[in-house]
């Protein structure tokens, strides 16, 4: 399938954008008002509707356990707190652990960075302290997997995308789930996550325009939220939700369904995140849909190679967050996700933030290689290398939080 990617800027489709600021009708958006109580509304149902689908509220049978708490933890540096989240009053209903570091020393609650991990919450960190994640995970052997689970060489394999210590030396917590916790990523027919848990009476999958993969794992990321507003160590309007990759695509979502989150980070979220789908650069819809048909909601694949008739595209998935800010990363190797996609829906985002009485991306400042543009509500950078987490990227986030997260 990569094959049919695009790589050549000559090749990319002339394309003409949906307007976030001119409505169903055709009438222009011209004030916040008009933008918060009816505009805003429009797009999301068309994301719902075409994109991701629409997903349920919390479960009402949910039921919080603090399973382990260390308040001398990584050396007397970090409080550790583990939570499982259960879905239901059955032993055997769907579960879902978080794992909270906060700074030992801190005054008042702390603000704290959300985000899902790719390979359980041990990955973070080779904090023995850590439970190991039993559930179902992707092969891979450089993450430690055997036969699809977790052994103890995963311990910490993905500590480099995750710097713990030095987000606490800044002030903030973090807290992170595994996604197969909420739906394993693989088509299975959405049998062993958390989507049957809402099935109608004689219903087996969602409906074409109910929650995909992606909806799961947002809506997990709003159930941690719900937990994180119930600890008083944490300053819960001071939560950023982040993700890398197809759980950048989620944190845009999360982000977008879920008003609570102070700030939205993208990080190379590319196809079906932050990149502009009209471009058909990297990934596309054709190809995404065929790698991962359960990503998304069935009514997507209705668009494969058909991108133009897409009622949406993807700057107006980063407007939903105004006027909250919200920062897109980009790294220069990962042609993939399409890094000048990525630029160019954050950039055509701007007018609604710019609607709202606040800065968007100055069009006249083109980025320059790992000088992050962060003095506005949209902040982005393309740095060097791959499709990854750096700690480069991490400082950036983080300076970008100290100024716009509210105090």
């Amino acid at each position: 399938m990569p094959e049919q990617a695009n790589y050549d800027e000559s090749l990319v489709p002339a394309y003409e954008l949906p307007d976030p600021l001119v409505d169903t009708p055709g009438k222009t958006v011209a004030t916040a008002a008009q933008w918060q109580d009816q505009r805003r509304g429009e797009i999301l149902r068309l994301f719902e509707d075409h994109v991701y689908g629409g997903m349920p509220g919390p479960w009402p049978q949910t039921h919080v356990d603090v399973f382990d708490e260390d308040r001398h933890a990584l050396g007397g540096h970090a409080i550790r707190r583990q939570t499982r989240l259960r879905f239901g009053d059955s032993d055997r209903a769907p579960t879902m652990d978080m794992l909270l570091y906060l700074p030992a020393r801190f005054s008042g609650p702390v603000p704290v960075f959300l985000g899902l991990n790719f390979f359980g919450n041990h990955s973070v960190h080779a904090d023995p302290g850590i439970r190991l994640s039993a559930g179902w995970m992707r092969a891979s052997s450089d993450q430690g997997i055997v036969d699809h689970r977790a052994t103890e060489a995963s311990r910490g394999s993905l500590a480099n995308r995750w710097p713990v210590e030095q987000i606490l030396a800044r002030g903030y917590g973090l807290a992170t789930i595994y996604c197969g916790d909420l739906d394993p990523d693989f088509d299975d027919g959405y049998a062993n996550g958390v989507h049957p848990l809402f099935y109608r009476s004689g219903q087996s999958r969602p409906e074409s325009h109910e929650w995909g993969t992606i909806g799961a794992w947002a809506w997990g990321l709003s159930r941690g939220l719900d937990a994180l507003w119930q600890d008083p160590d944490v300053a819960a309007t001071r939560v950023a939700v982040m993700g890398h990759s197809r759980l950048g695509k989620t944190a845009l979502w999360a982000g977008a369904c879920d008003e609570r989150f102070a700030l939205v980070i993208s990080n190379n979220s590319g196809c079906g995140g932050a990149a502009l789908s009209r471009r058909r650069f990297g990934e596309t819809v054709v190809i995404i849909n065929k790698a991962f048909p359960h990503w998304f909601c069935d009514k997507h694949r209705d668009y494969d190679e058909l991108e133009s008739e897409f009622p949406v595209d993807q700057h107006e998935l980063i407007a939903l967050a105004a006027p909250r800010p919200v920062y897109v990363a980009s790294a220069v190797e990962d042609r993939w996700a399409d890094p000048a996609g990525e630029y160019l829906a954050a950039l055509h985002a701007s007018p609604v933030y710019e609607l709202l009485a606040l800065r968007g991306l100055d069009a006249d400042r083109t980025p320059e290689l790992d000088v992050p543009l962060a003095d506005a509500a949209i902040g982005y950078h393309v740095r060097s290398g791959g499709h990854d987490v750096t700690a480069f990227d991490w400082d950036c986030w983080m300076n970008f939080a100290d100024r716009q997260l509210p105090s």
